[in-house]
């Protein structure tokens, strides 16, 4: 909720945001803290605390964002999880120059979690595999929100995905892949698992709900609207397929990510999909979507 994200804020702030979750059924939000470049995780958590307590309409938590690692992180780490209640760290592997870390960091990061009985998160996607892919693209005169689709395939998130669960169970560290949106990623979780590695995925409202085509769409407003990361898949069959894994066991919970940014915002990138603030609606629509999609079409109890 009301999160600087590339280059803008999302439209949501914690009133508009916690009113549409419970005008949707969900009673308590989990939102990101996220530090922006210099700020430590302390300054970052009070921020988000100030702004939240007194717009709030419902019960809400935060999860930090962890853009790096050293001595004085892992202090903070600690302060947050002893005496501010935070259990939940989360790590990107995407936005390079802002919130990426690297292998080495992460590492880290999962050791201290362990240690702090937290829960390490991970927003999977190979960035140097999409930085490269995205460059050719531009350079072919692909700007438009399609460039996001074709620049982000299936492989690398599951590689993401692979590489983040192997790095948290060398160390001996649950961990949480944020918003699966690929059958591949779905599958290397479902591996992982039954290897006896403590694993867990989460599909999203909107992963769930349509699909990566709106991105071709002829109205840029339309396809930007649509621009996520990872992107929605291209194939159809993908929502059903996530949710089939969500009925079996092999994905576990549902989510929203829910980071708006209204048409003006998503014009920022206009003339470069890298540019395009990442992020769609879904904290008020993820309880009606599960019902249709999941517990109507008998997939899911209800």
């Amino acid at each position: 909720m009301q999160a600087p994200f590339m280059g803008s804020v999302s439209v949501d702030d914690f009133y508009h945001g916690t009113k549409a979750a419970l005008a949707g059924g969900t009673t308590m939000i989990m939102d990101f803290v996220i530090p922006l470049k210099g700020e430590s995780l302390l300054e970052a958590y009070d921020k988000w605390r100030n702004w939240a307590d007194s717009k709030v309409c419902c019960d809400y938590s935060l999860h930090v964002v962890v853009p790096n690692f050293n001595p004085k992180v892992r202090q903070e780490m600690e302060i947050l999880t002893k005496e501010k209640g935070v259990n939940s760290f989360k790590m990107m592997m995407a936005y390079k120059n802002f919130l990426m870390i690297r292998d080495d960091e992460m590492i880290q990061i999962f050791d201290a979690c362990r240690e702090l009985g937290a829960l390490g998160m991970v927003h999977a996607e190979n960035e140097d595999a999409i930085e490269l892919l995205a460059n050719k693209l531009l350079a072919m005169g692909v700007t438009g929100p399609e460039g996001n689709d074709q620049s982000r395939p299936e492989e690398v998130e599951a590689e993401a995905t692979n590489r983040a669960i192997v790095l948290a169970d060398t160390v001996n560290c649950p961990v949480y892949i944020v918003h699966v949106m690929s059958k591949m990623a779905a599958d290397v979780i479902a591996e992982k698992r039954k290897q006896g590695i403590l694993c867990f995925g989460e599909p999203i409202a909107a992963g769930l709900g349509t699909d990566g085509s709106h991105q071709y769409n002829k109205c840029w407003r339309h396809a930007a609207g649509h621009v996520m990361r990872p992107p929605l898949r291209l194939d159809p069959t993908t929502s059903g397929y996530l949710l089939d894994m969500l009925a079996s066991g092999n994905l576990q919970t549902t989510g929203s990510d829910n980071c708006t940014f209204n048409a003006d915002q998503k014009a920022i990138g206009k003339d470069d999909f890298t540019k395009i603030p990442a992020g769609v609606n879904g904290v008020e629509d993820r309880m009606s979507i599960i019902w249709e999609k999941g517990v109507m079409t008998g997939k899911l109890d209800p």
